[in-house]
């Protein structure tokens, strides 16, 4: 969306605050032994203490308030009272949400507890290379070349991206125009960020695959080549300077 008035600005940074607060205080509350289901509804508690509505279920029914995916899922991951956290899992959280109008989007990957697994540094990798792109974006700035950054520093750190999997507006609806803001370069895309544009800006960090596939239940996305992904999603404000990111108090970097 476009922020026109002073209105507009105050919704998004309230809904923005809310979805970064419950991601925050999501991945403080995930330990062992609580299942994903648990820590879902736990997200959903701080979301009616504001009054906001999860975003996923109110406009895809979702089978869940958030997305909540382990290990080798990529994303949509469908929060279960069959699955248990462990030590060591790679978890990632994907808070969105409705206040008064107004959308916001953001996600976060993380290791819980003892990293035996040694996956934080693809983590750390995706979350350095969020922080880069934000800073490159101002209105004018062409879609494809941050997406050509995002690319460019995975491979520098020995990963890949997930290419069918992108980042796109936010604001009035939670995806709105520009549809596609793509983690590669795509020089057919001749768009360009605008200014007082809102956009939800996220890194699919992959040590394997390139693509994410449905895995048979109708949500729930795998890499086709296996192997693990970290993403980081925050919503940002646009400016014709540097970025304002709404979603900062969810802390993941």
């Amino acid at each position: 969306m476009s922020i026109e008035s002073a209105a507009d600005l105050t919704g998004m940074k309230a809904i923005s605050e809310v979805v970064a607060l419950t991601l925050r205080q999501m991945r403080e509350y995930a330990k062992p032994g609580i299942t994903t289901k648990e820590l879902d509804e736990y997200g959903f508690s701080i979301l009616q203490q504001y009054k906001a509505k999860p975003a996923p279920k109110l406009m895809y029914n979702f089978p869940g308030y958030t997305c909540i995916s382990l290990n080798q899922e990529v994303a949509h991951g469908i929060p279960s009272d069959q699955v248990v956290l462990r030590e060591g899992d790679l978890v990632n959280i994907d808070v969105s949400a409705e206040l008064n109008g107004f959308f916001a989007d953001n996600g976060g990957s993380f290791v819980l507890g003892q990293d035996h697994r040694h996956l934080n540094p693809l983590v750390q990798a995706s979350q350095a290379i969020l922080r880069k792109a934000i800073s490159q974006i101002k209105g004018g700035v062409r879609i494809a070349e941050v997406g050509r950054l995002i690319e460019t520093e995975a491979r520098k750190a020995g990963y890949k991206v997930i290419r069918n999997l992108v980042g796109h507006g936010v604001g009035r609806s939670l995806h709105e125009a520009p549809s596609e803001i793509p983690n590669y370069y795509d020089p057919s895309n001749r768009m360009r960020f605008k200014k007082n544009s809102v956009i939800a800006i996220e890194t699919f960090i992959s040590d394997k695959s390139t693509m994410a596939y449905e895995k048979g239940d109708g949500w729930t996305l795998l890499g086709n080549k296996g192997g693990y992904v970290a993403q980081h999603e925050h919503t940002v404000l646009i400016t014709d300077s540097a970025p304002v990111i709404l979603t900062e108090a969810n802390l993941i970097y």
